[in-house]
């Protein structure tokens, strides 16, 4: 779900770069769209998955690292490497190339998720089987 979620962000900003004008009006619309998409598979699985790693005890803690890390630190490194972007692709008469702005985060959604696809192992539910309603095996 959280690769679905980055792969979705990759997705909606590919569909920004190219939906800007003319003909390509409904990419932008289809960016738009998959806004719950984006949000759902990557913000609330995530807090989702880390509710059930971390445990009643600190479950607490957690949430508010993992808000610190995406709302707080995540939107502050956006923020600070946005305006550069923007500024570096501004073109003459005050308009801008947003293709090649849109195409940066892109980028980056994507360039993560291959690591994330490679590293991520969740062993515990790997290992976990869960029997069928129609398994009979494991009844005595």
């Amino acid at each position: 779900m959280l690769a679905l979620g980055m792969l979705a962000w990759t997705i909606r900003y590919v569909c920004f770069a190219y939906g800007y004008e003319g003909s390509g009006f409904w990419l932008l619309i289809v960016g738009l769209a998959i806004h719950g998409v984006c949000y759902d598979y990557f913000f609330v699985t995530g807090q989702i998955y880390t509710d059930n790693k971390a445990g009643k005890k600190f479950q607490s803690a957690a949430q508010g690292l993992i808000t610190l890390g995406t709302y707080g630190i995540g939107m502050l490194i956006g923020y600070l490497i946005s305006g550069p972007i923007v500024d570096h692709w501004e073109l003459a008469g005050g308009t801008h190339n947003w293709k090649a702005i849109w195409l940066i985060p892109a980028a980056i959604a994507f360039v993560v998720l291959i690591p994330f696809m490679i590293l991520f192992k969740d062993k515990e539910s790997a290992s976990q089987k869960v029997p069928l309603a129609a398994d009979t095996s494991a009844t005595p």
